[in-house]
Parts: structure tokens; C-alpha cells; sequence
């Protein structure tokens, strides 16, 4: 078998962080630890990230940085003042959540019941995370939403999905209906997506919202 390269635990700049995550992903099986740590360990710089950052007044934005040769998706989310999500899945995958600016409330939620009456949505936790914290989540911890609590400043996160994946479901918090919403970017390696007639942009996600 052949031995893992070693990969940068400290890395001084979102550059070696996704060199680092490119060695971590590289094998089957994700060590959800290690990416935990080394995202942690990589200190917020904006000028390693500010050329990612699209903030629209509307929605939050969902910017691709990198597609980690097909084994993950490295995206900013940008949220302006109170920008928040929907309440939502992650398709089966890994979903880790660095903030890089600012901080975000998460509403962690259980699974509606299948078959159940329509009712209120069983909240599990809320967390607050601030700059340089790491979140981490996936479908068999729950379902939630990411919100933006300031009124007056915006907020900035990294977010790695492995798999990545190009739809999710989104619920409504009061009765648990589930839908299914696309997945899009409103930009990749910083240069904006095109728009299309049919809204399937960026906006096509941001309106329910997953993260």
C-alpha cells in the first residue's frame, strides 16, 4: 500500500490549506478528524480569500474555490446583514464549515418523521461559531440552517463538501414538507457564473437555501 504524502497540518495561507486537502482527500476513506483539524489550524487571511468574496444584497452567495479533483467542492458562502438558510440536508456528504469572517448561528434540527402528521420541526442545538471555528455536519447528525445574526455587519465561511453533490432537500420548519432545491455557484475562482433565463444560477439555491 502505497504511504500518504505528508501534507501541511499548519497551513499559513488558504493555498497550502487546499494543497493539504487535496493529500487528505486523496484516499478513500475521510479522516473527519484530520480535515477538522487542519481547517481549524489555517488562520483567516483576507487577502487569501477576499478575491472569492461576492456579496449580493438579496441572497447570500455561494462561490466555488476549488473542486478538489472530484472529491470535494471548496466554496465561500457570503452572507450579508441577517442572510440566513433554509433548513436543509447534504445529500449523504461531509460538510465542514470554517468561519473566515464575522459569525454564524447554526440551528441543528432532527429528521422529520416519514408519514407523520405535519407539525413543528423537532429543533436539536444552537451554536454560535466565530472567526477561525470549524463546524462540522452531516445527514446522520441532522438537518440545519445557517443564519447571520448581525443586523449591521455581513459574515464570510469556507465550506468543503465531500461528495460533492448538485441538489439537496430543504424543509419548511413549521409543517416538515421536504423539496428539492439545485445546488448552484454565483461564482467559481472568482469570476462570476453566467446568468441563465431559466434562474438556475446562483439564486435557484439561495431562494430555500442549502449550505
Amino acid at each position: 500500500m502505497e504511504k500518504r504524502k505528508d501534507y501541511i497540518k499548519c497551513p499559513g495561507s488558504l493555498e497550502e490549506l487546499i494543497q493539504s486537502l487535496h493529500i487528505l482527500f486523496d484516499e478513500n476513506d475521510v479522516n473527519v478528524e484530520e480535515v477538522q483539524e487542519v481547517m481549524e489550524n489555517y488562520k483567516s487571511n483576507m487577502n487569501d480569500w477576499q478575491k472569492f468574496a461576492n456579496y449580493d444584497h438579496h441572497r447570500y452567495t455561494r462561490n466555488l474555490v476549488d473542486e478538489g479533483n472530484g472529491k470535494f467542492n471548496l466554496m465561500l458562502l457570503c452572507w450579508g446583514e441577517s442572510q440566513g438558510s433554509s433548513i436543509h440536508s447534504h445529500s449523504d456528504a461531509h460538510c465542514f464549515m470554517k468561519i473566515l469572517d464575522g459569525s454564524l448561528t447554526e440551528t441543528m434540527y432532527s429528521w422529520p418523521e416519514k408519514g407523520a402528521k405535519k407539525r413543528e420541526m423537532d429543533q436539536l442545538a444552537s451554536n454560535d461559531y466565530e472567526e477561525n471555528q470549524v463546524a462540522y455536519i452531516c445527514d446522520k447528525k441532522g438537518l440545519h440552517r445557517v443564519e447571520n445574526p448581525s443586523h449591521t455587519e455581513t459574515a464570510c465561511s469556507l465550506h468543503l463538501y465531500s461528495p460533492p453533490f448538485n441538489s439537496c432537500k430543504c424543509f419548511d420548519q413549521r409543517t416538515g414538507k421536504e423539496f428539492t432545491a439545485k445546488v448552484t455557484f454565483w461564482s467559481k475562482y472568482g469570476e462570476r457564473t453566467p446568468f441563465k433565463p431559466d434562474g438556475c444560477q446562483s439564486a435557484c439555491i439561495q431562494a430555500p437555501g442549502c449550505d
